[in-house]
């Protein structure tokens, strides 16, 4: 993994494996033992859970891989009353870096295609630090971007403890859930930088 990161994506998972306990190092971009180290107990959790809760789709394991262990544990639980109510239901999206939010946020502005789908830059989402995921609902293989079968979804799998985005005012996000924190946005920022926990 280590030769594919950039400094400042090597930074960033660092502050995320320092905000679980799991990364003793210095908060430097640099890829050492301490951050291996940290990656590798990482992805032990991830497959300890795997094996608890059941191995997914593909696609959502894939999106599952960068959650804190926490949202993990609760987005496997959330999918799997999804599917035993008879959804084909998918994570399609977990843990963003900034980069990847501020191109989102940019779809359907300045002259870019698409529909806006964010009105967060990047450091303005849950998805920047591992504690939010979206779902996408399939019907014999097509999926679906707009359907009510969202609201039915909320109905099923939402938990003490998980926040939907469907019941926001200024933006409803119906595929979204989040980790419910009890801090604002800007507080989880400010701790995730310093590898502070926030959940």
């Amino acid at each position: 993994m280590s030769d594919r990161l950039s400094r400042e994506d090597t930074l960033f998972l660092q502050r995320l494996l320092k905000s679980i306990g799991l990364y003793e190092g210095h908060l430097d971009g640099f890829w050492g033992p301490k951050t291996d180290a940290a990656v590798k107990a990482f992805e032990a959790r991830g497959r300890e859970l795997r094996d608890l809760h059941g191995e997914l789709d593909a696609r959502s394991e894939g999106s599952l891989r960068l959650l804190l262990p926490a949202a993990q544990e609760a987005a496997r639980i959330f999918l799997g009353k999804l599917r035993a109510a008879g959804l084909d239901a998918r994570i399609i999206s977990g843990t963003r870096t900034w980069a990847e939010q501020n191109e989102l946020f940019r779809q359907g502005r300045f002259g870019n295609p698409g529909p806006v789908i964010t009105n967060a830059r990047g450091g303005q989402s849950n998805h920047n630090f591992g504690i939010a995921w979206d779902i996408g609902l399939f019907d014999q293989g097509r999926y679906l971007t707009d359907s009510p079968l969202y609201k039915k979804a909320a109905g099923i799998g939402l938990a003490p403890g998980l926040e939907w985005g469907g019941s926001w005012i200024s933006f409803q996000d119906w595929p979204h859930y989040q980790l419910a924190t009890g801090l604002a946005i800007g507080e989880v920022r400010e701790k995730f930088e310093k590898g502070q926990p926030y959940v």
